[in-house]
This record gives C-alpha cells, sequence and structure tokens, in this order.
C-alpha cells in the first residue's frame, strides 16, 4: 500500500549488538546475508544510532529481517538489542528483540513473526519480570495467536500483540536491500502511527495493539 506503511530499523549500535559478541547458540553466528541501514530521525523519542547492521541467518528469511527491522524501531530505547544470545542455561532461547535490566534479566522480551504456544509460556515461566509482546504481520494473524492463548489459557497480563497493515509489510519485504536508507518522522503507540521512508519511499500507516 504505497504511501502508507510502518517503517522500521533494526539493532546495531556502535558496534551493533546483533554482531558483536555473539554466542554459539545466535543465529547469527552463522550468516548468509546482512543487511545495513542507515538511519536517520525526526522524532526526538526515537534518537536512532547512524547505522545498523542485520544478520540474516542461513534458516531465516527476508521477511523476518524485516519483521525484526520495524519492532526495533517500533520498541526503540537506548537498552535495546536484537538476537541477542542471553548466555543463560536456564533461558534456551535467543529473543528477537530484548531489553535487559541492569541486573541483564530481560525486562522486554520481543518475538516477530510466528512462535509456537510452548516457545511463549517457557519465556514468561523463565523471565517472570519481562513483558512479552509478539509482532504479527496483519490483524487476522494477531487474533489468531489471541485465540490459541485463550484456548491454551495464558496467564493473564503477560502478553500483547502487535498487528501491522499487511500491505505496508509486504511492500517494505520488498523494498529491503543489502544496503537501505530510513529515515524516522514519528512512532507513536498512542496514536498507532508511523511515518517513515524506505529508500526514498515514504510510508504512513497505522498498526493495532492487543493486550492478553
Amino acid at each position: 500500500m504505497r504511501g502508507r506503511g510502518l517503517y522500521g530499523v533494526l539493532h546495531g549500535v556502535k558496534p551493533s549488538p546483533a554482531l558483536a559478541g555473539l554466542h554459539p547458540r545466535s543465529p547469527q553466528n552463522h550468516l548468509a546475508n546482512k543487511f545495513t541501514f542507515t538511519l536517520t530521525s525526526d522524532d526526538r523519542r526515537r534518537p536512532l544510532p547512524h547505522k545498523i547492521i542485520i544478520g540474516l541467518g542461513i534458516n531465516e528469511s527476508v521477511r523476518h529481517v524485516a519483521m525484526k527491522f520495524l519492532g526495533w524501531i517500533l520498541f526503540f530505547r537506548d537498552r535495546l538489542s536484537i538476537d541477542t544470545d542471553l548466555e543463560n542455561d536456564a533461558i534456551p532461547f535467543v529473543p528477537d528483540i530484548v531489553e535487559l535490566g541492569y541486573d541483564m534479566r530481560p525486562v522486554l522480551w520481543v518475538e516477530c513473526g510466528e512462535c509456537s504456544m510452548a516457545k511463549l509460556h517457557k519465556i514468561a515461566v523463565k523471565c517472570p519480570e519481562a513483558r512479552i509482546w509478539v509482532l504479527r504481520e496483519s490483524v487476522d494473524a494477531a487474533q489468531a495467536l489471541l485465540k490459541a492463548m485463550k484456548k491454551e489459557e495464558f496467564r493473564r497480563d503477560r502478553y500483547s500483540v502487535i498487528a501491522l497493515d499487511p500491505e505496508f509489510f509486504e511492500e517494505v519485504c520488498g523494498l529491503v536491500r543489502e544496503r537501505n536508507a530510513f529515515h524516522l518522522f514519528r512512532a507513536d503507540f498512542d496514536d498507532r502511527v508511523l511515518q517513515c521512508e524506505l529508500n526514498q519511499l515514504w510510508f504512513d500507516t497505522t498498526f493495532e495493539v492487543f493486550h492478553y
């Protein structure tokens, strides 16, 4: 949907934690490709770094990279990282996006795309202090996830789901190249709005937020 869409950026600051100090379990240890995003921002709440580099794992799709990129933009904060192994044997997962507290425990955990019910349940058990978010490509996908959570009787007030505009997401996936230029004009959770420019194409999109 040209002229509407969410615009995202991926993790990696000076050097990108997504590529530095990789742990053996990290999906970025075996890279099929790398995607560079040169970033600028007019949003005072999101002073983005100049550049980030996102690795594409051997078994990872460009769609997954694009979704992590968008998620990183939406949740941007200083201690946010992508594909960072927690180096904790009690937590057998590498989060797509995570914010660690000063005690190095997750306070925010974001899964991008499809995620099994078993994994979501284990994340909640292993990371009791973390708010868990799932980013999905459409309202239909988000509602299907919420329905599955209800069926499995997941604990309430632990999970939230973001639903992107599907046409916007498909267009972003088609735009992502090995080298990308991204400018953020505005990202607002209250108004559910994202305004940006990716590779010289303007997007003004909305997204939905659901709390379970």
